[in-house]
């Protein structure tokens, strides 16, 4: 009988040296998270920059269909986050801890790389630059909110970006899910807080006087186009399945008490105040100010100046958290390649290098590009509608093979129409609004 390998362990397989890594890397370093964590790492995720624009959206839409996109992107998307936390453990005895593992095993080693790994860079990447815009303007609207008429001095944008950066590059060291849930925890408070100011100051500032429900748009042409850009916004505002494997991943699991149980029990929760923020802020900021809604609704709210400051201020202290909730599974990707497929050493300065690295390019990105409408619209419908709205149904398609024609596989069919149509879409209203807004623009400025 041959001798077993001294560093092989006998439970999962794993040499001495692969645990070790695995205990590093910020993913499956801790599994003793509440169902709780789940909640709040939950609205952390899904509640952030999107919901501001949501208004902007209705603007873009119309009152009709606007409504309908609402509540339709928010069906599906709790549907596909139930069908990621139902594939989370399909296999017994084995956990899909990345979205890209659950792409390997349904698609091939590679080809569910190819399928996964790009997009969910996009998302993740494409959001962290997009808080880095909103942290920037909300920290220059506080500004220019507090600074006494005649008294202040300009500040460019991009120095405000880069005082919101400066925190990330302290808390981006944070090693995993775990050590940054008192930090999601507070963002996910923040959310509902910020949120609630938001449609409670549009309600009391009342319906504007000039008013207009109408499309802003000059044109049949210019109006199709905001459409699409519309229709990305609100595929923004939903983009915490990409991360949501890797949340799951953080809960402990056994045969007799499967992670779904807890994940689920937080997802419902989260869900609930997802629509609790939501809907109030897009339909009475859309009410209040029609088409001429800004793209950030705080903005287009000035008074009362105290609550609108504390609310700017609760943003900015939520996409803290929604940051570095999106940069961790991105952190992991990186860290992983680097030590297991190039043989660095995890040690304290690889993480320091790859992580202060990943938050100057994020930062630079943002400072050079910070059209905050069409970066949601572009980034909503290009990779946030797949990795949301129809990936997971394919893959559950893919999986289970449901009877044809039966309520399961023209419920995934109808999913997969609507997100294709959506990816289709909205890169090009998306696309176009950062052309207008570039126009004018100069670098740096």
């Amino acid at each position: 009988m041959p001798a077993t390998s001294p560093q092989k362990n006998s439970r999962d397989g794993r040499t001495e040296e692969q645990r070790k890594i695995d205990e590093w890397l910020p993913i499956t370093s801790s599994r003793n998270a509440k169902w709780w964590y789940s909640a709040f790492h939950n609205v952390t995720a899904m509640v952030g920059a999107g919901v501001l624009g949501l208004p902007y959206a209705m603007a873009e839409l119309g009152w009709g269909p606007g409504v309908a996109v609402m509540f339709i992107s928010w069906v599906i998307t709790l549907y596909t986050l139930w069908q990621m936390v139902e594939m989370h453990e399909m296999v017994p005895g084995k956990r899909f801890d990345r979205y890209h593992e659950l792409g390997q095993h349904v698609f091939g080693k590679k080809l569910g790389l190819y399928i996964v790994v790009p997009q969910q860079l996009v998302v993740e990447v494409g959001l962290d630059i997009v808080y880095m815009v909103t942290g920037g303007k909300s920290f220059q609207k506080i500004h220019d909110l507090v600074c006494t008429p005649g008294n202040c001095v300009e500040i460019k944008l991009t120095y405000y970006i880069m005082i919101f950066a400066s925190v990330h590059f302290v808390l981006s060291h944070l090693p995993n899910f775990n050590a940054i849930s008192g930090v999601s925890l507070i963002a996910a408070i923040m959310s509902l807080s910020y949120c609630t100011i938001a449609w409670v100051a549009s309600l009391d500032k009342g319906v504007q006087p000039d008013v207009d429900y109408g499309y802003r748009a000059k044109n049949t042409g210019e109006a199709i186009f905001n459409f699409f850009s519309g229709l990305g916004e609100v595929a923004f505002a939903y983009a915490g399945h990409n991360v949501v494997l890797e949340i799951q991943a953080t809960i402990p699991s056994t045969p007799e008490k499967p992670s779904k149980g807890p994940m689920w029990k937080g997802v419902v929760v989260a869900y609930t105040v997802v629509a609790l923020c939501y809907f109030p802020v897009a339909l009475i900021g859309y009410y209040t100010f029609g088409n001429s809604v800004s793209d950030n609704i705080l903005i287009s709210l000035n008074k009362p100046t105290w609550i609108i400051v504390l609310a700017n201020a609760f943003v900015v202290i939520h996409i803290i958290g929604s940051y570095q909730l999106y940069a961790i599974p991105v952190f992991d990707m990186v860290e992983t390649y680097l030590v297991k497929k190039r043989r660095f050493k995890p040690t304290w300065y690889l993480r320091f290098a790859t992580r202060n690295l990943y938050v100057a390019f994020t930062m630079i990105v943002g400072i050079i590009f910070p059209f905050f409408g069409g970066l949601l619209g572009f980034f909503g419908g290009f990779a946030f509608a797949p990795t949301t709205y129809f990936l997971p149904c394919i893959m559950w398609l893919s999986i289970y093979k449901p009877k044809k024609w039966g309520l399961s596989w023209t419920t995934n069919w109808i999913c997969i129409i609507l997100g294709v149509l959506l990816t289709v879409l909205a890169p090009i209203g998306g696309l176009r609004t950062i052309i207008i807004q570039a126009k004018d623009y100069e670098f740096f400025s």
